[in-house]
């Protein structure tokens, strides 16, 4: 049989044993030797990788203010790191922002050094750089699946026709961009990796270290304890906070992280060939790349080693046309064919590659339709401006809602970075559309009066990068996220006659928003007569606190300090928050005036 030409270089191919045997052979006894430079390149790539993901995680951990708070706001605190730099060179993110808000904020602009490595390199940031896809590499590596040997592996690292999935899922999240919502921040692998890890995988490790230093401390060997205790002081200044992280519905953060990472034993880098936007955004870019994947099909005896080590997917064996769009550059597939057949060169030749995603057009539109339909669809569901959701309380600087869910990517940054543990991922709370999006609760943690890290690790803008002075209010309105009010019916000093000025003693404006009045209330004995007469009535003074709205930040001290243990009898509402002009209280007071 003779080769084949490029031009006749089908996807079907005939079984190997029925190929010519006698070509094979001597294709076999002229084997190409393999480049000594490939092999270091390889070598260089799990090098990148492995710093790129270490330096991910040392970025992520560092999203944790262990420092002291100033009462003064001449003092600013601040993360010594950029730890949202992963963010930054995300241009799905940068793309959506700007369907989404018609700006691109500041640091996002580094999103167009990775557009250029891949019109330049291809998908390298897939295969090099990305945490997120070297988690799933890394995971297929060290927890393989042993029935997935030999033939099974190689069939499951064909090309298949649910790879084209992400990029649907690429075309609805920019859909839904372009009707002002940035809903694909839920599937974009930095989001996801920053929100799965600092919400669901590190506050787990905490608390099994914690519940690990403890089953010490009940064996009673005191050199064991010391190892213990001196272990966890280190973990809490380097890893985790000093108190158990804890975030409201993390489990639904972290099983759906632990269901993409054990697909791993089925596909390998599942997550990346099926779901990722972010790898179907720069598959897009990647037709267009200078550096790229040659073939030789007549040299091909069907070893299928290349196979077997592809990372993603994209039929580099000879007979086929190569996919560059899911190609990751991870260059396994030349460093394992041992007869030269795959050359990764500049400016190769095209013939054999097909470069463009095989999509079906109507599919593309019904996605981006689908996406941009969802918008309108889950606002009507929960409009904002018509109904605010009281327990739905915004970090300090976050913009209008609407706008808020057009800029917020779900990654969890400022969640992760909130020294009091106070802001939390929202499962239905805000809507659908407001899911993993943050808000404060309470009851968990309250604002910090002079705290402003929220803002300053925000990539998108979502939260405005407030300073102290701005947030305190000196020389204009203070920065308001709701107003705290009061259950009566619950509060001790109006329920139930009995002293209690905790809510004051912890609020933090000057002057205090919560004001105490003197009175003097009836209360009974607490015992009956001595022949069983009712019990005697006298006279308490008491001090009954009131709130004023003028004052109050709806920062959540009060909240959190209240000694009514199962429901607080002062809560904090979205109400009087300075991000709206219609979800106010007081609307001729000239101290809510912007």
């Amino acid at each position: 049989m003779p080769a084949a030409k490029p031009s006749e270089v089908g996807i079907r191919r005939l079984p190997w044993p029925l190929r010519n045997r006698e070509a094979a052979g001597a294709a076999a006894t002229a084997k190409v030797p393999v480049r000594p430079l490939i092999r270091v390149l390889v070598w260089a790539r799990r090098a990148v990788q492995t710093a790129s993901l270490s330096l991910f995680l040392y970025l992520l951990v560092q999203t944790t203010f262990r420092g002291e708070f100033s009462a003064s706001a001449d003092t600013p605190v601040r993360l010594p790191w950029p730890v949202d730099l992963f963010l930054w060179f995300d241009p799905l993110v940068a793309t959506m922002t700007l369907l989404a808000t018609h700006t691109v904020y500041l640091g996002l602009a580094w999103a167009l050094v990775t557009v250029a490595l891949t019109v330049v390199f291809g998908r390298v940031f897939c295969g090099w750089l990305c945490p997120f896809g070297t988690i799933h590499h890394l995971v297929a590596w060290v927890w393989p699946n042993r029935a997935r040997q030999g033939g099974e592996r190689i069939e499951a690292n064909k090309t298949r026709w649910w790879q084209r999935g992400k990029y649907y899922v690429m075309w609805a999240a920019l859909g839904a961009a372009v009707f002002g919502s940035a809903l694909g921040g839920l599937l974009d692998p930095i989001c996801v990796a920053v929100r799965c890890i600092g919400l669901g995988v590190l506050p787990a490790l905490q608390y099994l270290t914690v519940a690990f230093a403890r089953a010490i401390a009940r064996t009673n060997v005191a050199s064991l304890q010391a190892a213990s205790d001196s272990v966890q002081d280190a973990l809490a200044r380097a890893v985790w906070p000093a108190d158990q992280a804890y975030f409201h519905q993390s489990w639904f953060v972290l099983v759906p992280f632990v269901a993409i990472v054990f697909m791993n034993r089925i596909v390998p880098r599942f997550w990346c060939r099926a779901l990722c936007p972010l790898g179907a955004f720069l598959g897009t870019l990647a037709r267009f790349s200078l550096f790229g994947m040659e073939k030789a099909h007549e040299k091909c005896t069907d070893c299928n080693k290349c196979l077997k080590h592809c990372q993603g997917g994209d039929s580099p064996q000879g007979g086929l046309k190569h996919r560059q769009d899911e190609c990751h550059v991870c260059l396994n597939c030349e460093a394992a064919c041992p007869e030269g057949v795959i050359r990764f060169r500049w400016m190769p030749n095209r013939a054999s590659t097909r470069a463009t995603p095989d999509l079906d057009r109507r599919t593309v539109l019904a996605s981006a339709a689908a996406g941009a339909a969802l918008v309108p669809a889950l606002r009507l569901a929960n409009w904002p401006g018509k109904a605010p959701r009281e327990r739905v309380i915004r970090p300090p600087g976050a913009v209008e809602e609407h706008e808020f869910l057009g800029r917020c990517i779900r990654c969890g940054e400022c969640m992760k970075v909130c020294p009091n543990n106070a802001l939390h991922p929202a499962l239905f709370e805000a809507g659908v559309e407001g899911l993993w999006t943050p808000i404060l609760i309470p009851r968990i943690g309250y604002c910090e009066h002079s705290c402003v890290l929220c803002g300053q690790v925000c990539p998108t803008g979502a939260i405005l990068k407030i300073d102290e002075r701005q947030k305190l209010g000196i020389g204009q309105p203070p920065v308001r996220i709701g107003v705290a009010m009061y259950d009566l019916g619950r509060c001790l000093p109006w329920a139930m006659a009995t002293p209690c000025i905790v809510c004051e003693e912890f609020c933090p404006t000057s002057p205090k928003a919560i004001w105490l009045e003197p009175s003097e209330v009836p209360r009974r004995e607490d015992r009956a007569g001595p022949n069983g007469e009712p019990p005697a009535m006298t006279t308490v003074k008491l001090q009954r606190p009131h709130v004023d709205p003028t004052l109050c930040i709806g920062c959540g001290a009060c909240e959190k300090a209240c000694p009514v243990v199962d429901k607080p009898a002062i809560y904090v509402t979205s109400a009087g928050e300075s991000r709206s002009r219609t979800n106010v209280i007081l609307l001729e007071d000239r101290r809510y005036a912007s």
